[in-house]
């Protein structure tokens, strides 16, 4: 699932290319996708795009004052081009749920996004909104962890409030706002701590930890998806991975075996020894898993 950092470069790219272009055209071709009715889609068409921006997980395209807004969940992406292709979409017979076609006056340049979603389980979400708090994800949003508000003490005191387990905490979005598993993993291991750790129980060091951790990682991963285009960002995004999708491979901090823990439609990974005090949790798979 394209996190925080990811999101921001596209929206970063996706800005460039398109601020100025004019919307020709919108083809819905995965009509469960869409998730409002009012205003319909076809009042973009005709309006140029103000700007591209991130809320959270969401890239939020401004069609003057229109909001195109869309939600990539685990297997959506963005297909940039400029030569679209001028085939008509066949409803439901291919991966992808949406096509923008623009028009870029100040060089001419056709325009084509598409939005596509992998696999038979379908997540992605869009909306049209006149005000981006109209989408219920947006309006429930948690505080940005890069803003210049979110400082320790605000991390302190989500913590402090909560017996929740740590991971699940970060992942929340209506907690802090853009992390999810993959960034998790990385961001836990870093400060040296259990994925099952209970929120309210660390100590003022540990969540020192926690919160330098959290900057480290995420502006890392957001200055190295800076300028990227669409096509290069996932690669981008794993190439820097330290636990999340290396089960079985060695931890590059102590050598040790990177674990996993699976769940029903995810799991998480981590080290034992820099995490858990060299404790390996147990894989709910196969039985109950220590706390």
């Amino acid at each position: 699932m394209p996190e925080l950092p990811e999101v921001h470069g596209l929206c970063m790219y996706l800005d460039t290319q398109l601020s100025g272009a004019v919307l020709n055209e919108v083809r819905i071709n995965s009509f469960s996708a869409l998730k409002t009715a009012d205003p319909p889609y076809s009042l973009l068409e005709g309006r140029t795009v103000k700007g591209v921006r991130r809320l959270g997980k969401f890239v939020c395209v401004d069609v003057d004052c229109l909001f195109f807004i869309f939600h990539l969940a685990k297997a959506g992406w963005v297909r940039y081009t400029e030569h679209p292709s001028s085939a008509g979409l066949r409803m439901g017979k291919s991966n992808i749920s949406a096509r923008l076609l623009l028009h870029r006056p100040e060089d001419e340049a056709h325009i084509g996004v598409d939005l596509t979603e992998a696999g038979t389980k379908k997540s992605l979400a869009i909306y049209v909104v006149r005000d981006p708090q109209d989408v219920p994800g947006i309006a429930s949003l948690g505080p940005e962890p890069l803003s210049p508000d979110f400082d320790q003490e605000a991390l302190a005191a989500i913590l402090g409030a909560s017996s929740q387990q740590v991971k699940g905490l970060l992942r929340s979005q209506s907690v802090i706002a853009g992390i999810g598993n993959a960034y998790s993993d990385e961001i836990l291991h870093a400060a040296k701590i259990s994925p099952f750790a209970i929120a309210k129980s660390l100590d003022q060091a540990t969540v020192a930890r926690l919160y330098e951790s959290m900057q480290e990682i995420l502006v890392g991963a957001v200055n190295a998806a800076a300028g990227k285009p669409s096509s290069e960002l996932k690669d981008t995004k794993r190439s820097n991975f330290r636990v999340h999708a290396r089960t079985g491979l060695p931890c590059p901090v102590c050598g040790d075996t990177v674990r996993e823990v699976s769940f029903a439609d995810t799991s998480l990974q981590y080290c034992a020894t820099c995490q858990t005090n060299g404790k390996v949790l147990a894989d709910r798979r196969t039985s109950r898993f220590l706390k």
